[in-house]
């Protein structure tokens, strides 16, 4: 089994006892709808579609021959797809057999890959040739070098490790092939992180389950729905809240795009009629703009009846364009991949629905908003994030220094969010912990702050957050250059990240240079100041 943190026995009984805690295994979402349904449509990717049972029957089929490999409990396995439905196969298919796998988002470069290679040491490997890590054989090779025994490709022509070739049917399960149990880990969420370390939340199938569960409930999901996964399919906004899972669950229909970008979405969502879309803030705003520029595109969105909407900062003013553009509801969503989610409900005022991210999914989700000195603050009040329930996690994945930070004596998970809670509702107003939350994708500054330095040219570095109208924050580098180092521009000092193979939405927006970077009384960068004298410019 995978080691993690698990809840104390109390917890464990109570959280059973409320029924939050089911003991199934996430393949129960599919298994439910083969039984009910399986000829329904459960996946449209582009000209391809399937059913619940061409889902299955496929995912079976991987599933299969993986074991046969040899491959089972105790495996682990790095799965980097874009959105595409072998997504969904893919996952199914791990599960059946108890194979803990890491989503990367395709975003991922090589710095991600090797970093989450080096945390679970996979057996197999799951991408795609149409990836720059993988059209040739380089990164490869250096997988397998380091353990990797099963390399699966999409779009490879080499039947041993072609993905389309492993789908094809060779024979049924062998006897003992299962998921890991319910109260153990089913796979492993990437968190946003605040440190140069991508950390990885161990997920069981209880915890995810009831999160999938409670949030199909709280956004009305049915065997109608019809939901249009254009975000990275790996996101846990994307697969949970309600997500993808969430629309299984229910039995309805996952149209996949390929990125949220508006006018191939409008043509999507109207050949496909979906009925539900997750955005992030910056998205919308992409959408409410090809609207404004032609008004009559809002037709294509029709059959749009509930955009949802996490990730990031919601400005209060985008909020209330939504229903008056787009033509559909709105709901708000709080949510971490370590697992405390909030919604606006569908029958909130439109005041709470469009100034709120909402309040918490299950009565017990024990939230506390602290101030410095560990204090909870009175609503109406600013303060830190600390929270506990039934579907989130107990530690990061072999990090004891960071559990150490994050968790305090009793469990609670300390986000690093600065919340204000009004009338039991939570909204976000800002961020503890030294990260830029760009667009919904966070960067952890220390990881960019290490690599800049890793320049010949630079001795000293710190990224900070600059406010964006669109994306909610950008960032800007700060650099103090080595004496006789020549003038150097953002292009070279991009490439110099890129070469590092740092996704490109954490490269800086900006840089700045100065002869040296301002200092606390106790001798740390003051990033205030930096943030400060960013405002000002900005003014």
């Amino acid at each position: 089994m995978i080691e993690f943190s698990p809840w104390p026995q109390d917890l464990v009984r109570h959280y059973r006892d409320a029924g939050y805690w089911i003991d199934q295994p996430l393949t129960q979402i599919l298994d439910a709808q083969l039984a009910a349904n399986p000829q329904a449509e459960a996946l449209i990717c582009g000209s391809r579609r399937f059913s619940y049972a061409d889902l299955d029957r496929q995912s079976r089929n991987l599933a299969a021959r993986l074991a046969r490999q040899g491959l089972g409990h105790g495996d682990t396995a790095l799965v980097q797809l874009p959105n595409v439905a072998e997504f969904f196969v893919v996952f199914f298919a791990l599960m059946r057999i108890g194979v803990v796998p890491v989503n990367a988002l395709y975003s991922h470069r090589r710095l991600e890959l090797a970093e989450y290679a080096r945390q679970i040491a996979p057996r197999l490997v799951v991408a795609s040739r149409g990836h720059e890590l993988f059209r040739d054989d380089a990164f490869a090779d250096e997988l397998r070098a380091k353990g990797v025994a099963h390399l699966l490709l999409l779009d490879e022509d080499d039947p041993a490790q072609s993905l389309a070739h492993w789908l094809t049917h060779a024979g049924d399960l062998p006897q003992g092939a299962a998921p890991t149990p319910a109260d153990q880990v089913a796979f492993f969420q990437l968190s946003g992180g605040s440190t140069g370390t991508p950390k990885l939340i161990p997920r069981t199938h209880n915890d995810y389950d009831y999160s999938i569960r409670a949030s199909v409930r709280i956004c009305g999901v049915t065997s109608a729905t019809r939901f249009l996964c254009a975000l990275p399919a790996a996101h846990n906004f994307t697969m949970s809240s309600p997500g993808t899972l969430g629309v299984f669950h229910a039995g309805g229909t996952v149209v996949m795009a390929p990125s949220p970008e508006p006018l191939a979405c409008f043509d999507i969502v109207a050949r496909e009629r979906v009925s539900m879309a997750p955005l992030v803030p910056p998205a919308v705003a992409l959408w409410l703009r090809a609207v404004e520029e032609d008004p009559a595109r809002r037709s294509l969105l029709a059959s749009l009846d509930l955009m949802l909407v996490g990730g990031a900062s919601f400005a209060e003013a985008t909020a209330r364009r939504v229903p008056e553009l787009l033509g559909c509801r709105l709901q708000q969503v709080f949510g971490m991949a370590e697992g405390l989610v909030n919604y606006t409900r569908l029958d909130d005022s439109p005041e709470v629905i469009f100034t709120t991210q909402g309040r918490p999914i299950s009565p017990d989700d024990e939230v506390l908003i602290l101030d410095e000195d560990g204090h909870e603050v009175p609503d109406g009040t600013p303060g830190a994030l600390a929270t506990r329930g039934p579907y989130t996690f107990r530690g990061y994945y072999r990090s004891p220094e960071h559990n150490a930070q994050a968790f305090d004596a009793k469990g609670f998970y300390h986000s690093g969010d600065v919340v204000v809670r009004q009338g039991g509702n939570l909204r976000v107003v800002g961020r503890i912990k030294d990260q830029i939350n760009r667009g919904g994708e966070k960067i952890a500054a220390e990881e960019i702050e290490n690599l800049l330095v890793r320049h010949p040219d630079i001795t000293h570095a710190a990224l900070v957050a600059a406010p964006d109208a669109h994306l909610g924050e950008k960032s800007c580098a700060f650099l103090v250059l080595r004496d006789g180092a020549g003038k150097l521009s953002p292009p070279p000092l991009r490439r110099h990240l890129l070469e590092l193979g740092v996704a490109e939405y954490k490269l800086p927006d900006r840089f700045r240079f100065l002869p040296e970077l301002p200092l606390t009384a106790v001798g740390k960068i003051d990033k205030r100041r930096l943030r400060d004298s960013l405002a000002a410019e900005t003014a």
